[in-house]
């Protein structure tokens, strides 16, 4: 029994040494930091003491608190503003250079060239000076001793006007509508159809009238 409890009164002596040297690091670091502290304080005090001197003073002289205060952010702010307000050198020019160019391209589509110029009156003058279909049939007709059907006309009319692409069905509504005006008669043989102007007093239709004529059945 005697043996079991020397090991641990050992043991606890040496935690209470060690707890004794705890509290006495603690104590003195307790110490040390309230001593910094009184200093810091120490110089708040001597750092408010000098500016309440200087401020005294600097109001018994008549210095106003923005005149002695530089503001350096205050005024390099404005700068910045006007750097970027400012225009860039040659950007008026190039601008004006742009309108203007834009200009003459307005002009130059706007403004006709001197060959479509020339172009234009000719071609206008070409198609007004051809003559209608409305003529073509009365004239083609009045040469005509004999009637003549509508595919008769288109095929005749063709021949003698290549690019005009006269088609059966345009001559024979064109004619029909010249019968209508009494400007062109109709006679009708079987299942053939023929027309012939009013001056013409033969109305039997030719002999040599194409088979398909029976196409125009009206």
């Amino acid at each position: 029994m005697p043996d079991s409890k020397t090991p641990a009164t050992e043991l606890t002596s040496q935690y209470m040494a060690q707890v004794a040297n705890d509290l006495d690091r603690n104590a003195k670091e307790q110490d040390r930091i309230s001593a910094e502290i009184d200093a810091l304080q120490e110089q708040l005090r001597a750092l408010q003491h000098d500016n309440t001197v200087l401020t005294n003073m600097r109001n018994a002289l008549g210095v106003t608190d923005t005149a002695t205060r530089p503001a350096p952010e205050a005024d390099a702010a404005p700068s910045t503003t006007r750097q970027k307000a400012a225009p860039q050198p040659g950007a008026g020019k190039r601008t004006r250079t742009k309108k203007a160019a834009t200009a003459q391209s307005g002009e130059t589509v706007k403004k006709p060239t001197a060959k479509q110029s020339e172009t234009a009156p000719k071609t206008t003058a070409a198609k007004t000076t051809q003559p209608t279909l409305v003529e073509l049939i009365r004239r083609h007709l009045t040469d005509q001793s004999e009637p003549r059907s509508a595919a008769e006309i288109a095929t005749a009319l063709g021949e003698a006007h290549p690019d005009r692409n006269i088609k059966t069905t345009v001559v024979r509504t064109t004619v029909e509508g010249l019968v209508a005006k009494s400007h062109t008669q109709r006679t009708k043989q079987g299942n053939s159809v023929y027309y012939t102007t009013t001056d013409t007093q033969d109305p039997t239709p030719s002999a040599s009238a194409p088979a398909d004529d029976h196409a125009e059945v009206n």
